[in-house]
């Protein structure tokens, strides 16, 4: 098997992930042995979790996207120090910035963000935690989007793909300011935004056991 190819998924049309190329793949058990060419379900039926088992056909699966899901728009909150970039057609609502820094992301105020409200440096550190590329920072005129690290897909919990490391998502409107390294994709069949997660798994009470 080849190493030195630049890994790649491709959302099917009505069916599941094509991951082309060697990429980390693991869940929360660890390392998952991995092909140079894997089909993940992405309908979140297959009896074989996280591979894909043929169930999007028996079921119906469609991949549009629903109308009426939030406006594909980047919103930019200045600071004196820091301005904060925000999609929230991106966001997966993993929570990893209200909960590691509420004084600065505050779901149920409008703005929601206040870049004064923590050092620049706690900010930084919050927002390199977001999975889906929802959030990234600028810093003198500069915008910070993407991390650095092996292209991994990892099998989130009862979640979505979290893919980090940058495999190239093919076919695919990625939105306004959206970091093509990292994102994270449904895998529960049910979101709104597909191919991307929207945090519609806890909504439907998605489960898999195995993974």
């Amino acid at each position: 098997m080849s190493s030195d190819k630049k890994p790649s998924i491709t959302p099917a049309q009505d069916g599941p992930y094509i991951v082309n190329g060697l990429v980390k793949f693991a869940d929360q058990k660890g390392p998952i042995a991995a092909k140079d060419k894997i089909a993940l379900c992405r309908c979140g039926k297959s009896a074989n979790k996280p591979y894909c088992d043929g169930a999007h056909k028996k079921i119906g699966f469609s991949s549009a996207k629903v109308e009426g899901r939030v406006k594909d728009k980047q919103d930019h909150y200045q600071g004196k120090n820091i301005t904060i970039h925000d999609n929230r057609w991106l966001c997966a609502h993993a929570g990893r910035c209200i909960d590691g820094l509420a004084a600065v992301f505050r779901l149920r105020e409008k703005p929601w963000i206040h870049p004064d409200a923590a050092s620049v440096d706690e900010i930084i550190k919050t927002i390199q935690k977001c999975p889906s590329g929802a959030l990234s920072y600028s810093v003198d005129g500069v915008e910070h989007r993407d991390r650095t690290g092996e292209p991994t897909i990892f099998v989130a919990p009862n979640g979505p793909y979290v893919v980090s490391g940058g495999p190239e998502l093919l076919d695919t409107v990625c939105g306004e300011g959206a970091s093509r390294e990292h994102f994270t994709l449904c895998r529960c069949g049910g979101s709104g935004n597909k191919p991307f997660c929207d945090g519609s798994h806890r909504n439907i009470k998605f489960a898999d056991d195995k993974n």
